[in-house]
């Protein structure tokens, strides 16, 4: 038990799960929902263009693009530049309202089509951080989001030591997280859910605990981390349960919906640690050395990881196309 958990014990006040888990864990919001990042107070928080574009469906936030689409229509820009202008600015807005209520950091995802664009993810990426810049926001609060592409990886190398940090998303793999150490990402986002997704499909059969394909991905991507000494941080992402999210308490941050944190904050069973920075040092692994190829072949190798990076980037691009359309219907 932690000390911090032992000490609330003793003082007599049982806190809920959630409040347990932000002892052990940094907790960032999931979600394009300003008033849920209010009611459980997350120390970051991330977004993607299916959250932004299931945010701009709400009559509470459409206000947003209305007010990005009113400015920018004086920018002299036309067609699938104005368009593109547009989702810039609203992407940026909505990270600029929820960095008005956490007290770290935002991710905001460049566009998906640009997972194979090692040039293009890089101008992405400088357009958002100086979009930001403008409106006083400096790039220690801004995490880029980025596929787990070789290219994507690559180009996150570049930004890093321009100083604009990334987040490496869709990863389902070890191979991608120790791409990512390599070229000294900020922070990696391992996807719990989709991986429990495959397997649950693929051997017809449902998995808890400390079974579950996707925490037991997430748990060997922190210790390789963890035994090498690699400052890149773990964040697990896109869970189905909050059994998934209690097997990684302890984990360097975890990206919850505001559904589950719901849930979390509704039990107050105690909160075990799961993973330990201490104990992984004493892991019995070997360091993987890798270059394109071996990348690239251990990636293929791996069918899981290869379809749900793939049906990955396939899925945000079409969110992203779905709120281009939608922005065009509004001009």
């Amino acid at each position: 038990m932690s000390t911090a958990i032992a000490e609330e014990k003793k003082a007599g006040t049982k806190l809920n799960q959630l409040e347990q888990l932000k002892k052990l864990t940094k907790v960032v919001a999931d979600t394009g929902d300003f008033e849920s990042i209010k009611d459980f107070k997350p120390q970051d928080a991330t977004t993607n263009p299916s959250l932004i574009y299931a945010a701009t469906q709400k009559p509470l936030y459409v206000h947003l693009l209305d007010e990005v689409i009113a400015d920018r229509k004086k920018s002299g820009l036309s067609g699938a530049a104005q368009i593109e202008d547009i989702i810039e600015h609203l992407l940026v807005k909505f990270g600029c309202e929820m960095l008005k209520i956490v007290p770290g950091r935002v991710s905001t995802e460049t566009d998906a089509r640009y997972s194979f664009d090692f040039e293009g993810s890089i101008q992405k990426a400088r357009q958002l951080i100086k979009l930001y810049a403008e409106r006083g926001i400096g790039r220690e609060r801004v995490l880029i989001k980025i596929a787990s592409t070789w290219e994507g990886v690559n180009a996150a190398e570049q930004l890093q030591k321009e100083g604009i940090k990334c987040n490496l998303t869709l990863m389902f793999s070890l191979p991608q997280a120790v791409c990512c150490a390599e070229a000294k990402v900020q922070l990696i986002s391992p996807f719990v859910g989709r991986i429990y997704d495959w397997y649950k499909k693929e051997n017809k059969r449902d998995y808890s605990g400390p079974e579950d394909p996707g925490v037991q991905s997430v748990a060997e991507i922190f210790t390789y981390y963890k035994k090498f000494g690699i400052p890149t941080e773990v964040m697990g992402a896109s869970f189905r349960n909050i059994g998934q999210i209690r097997e990684l308490a302890g984990c360097d941050c975890l990206t919850i919906s505001p559904e589950l944190m719901k849930e979390l904050s509704e039990s107050a069973e105690p909160l075990e640690r799961k993973l330990d920075p201490e104990k992984a040092k004493s892991a019995k692994i070997e360091k993987l050395e890798l270059d394109e190829k071996k990348f690239r072949w251990m990636l293929n190798d791996n069918a899981m990881a290869y379809e749900k990076t793939g049906e990955g980037i396939r899925k945000f691009a079409a969110d992203m196309v779905k709120l281009e359309k939608f922005v065009a219907s509004k001009l």
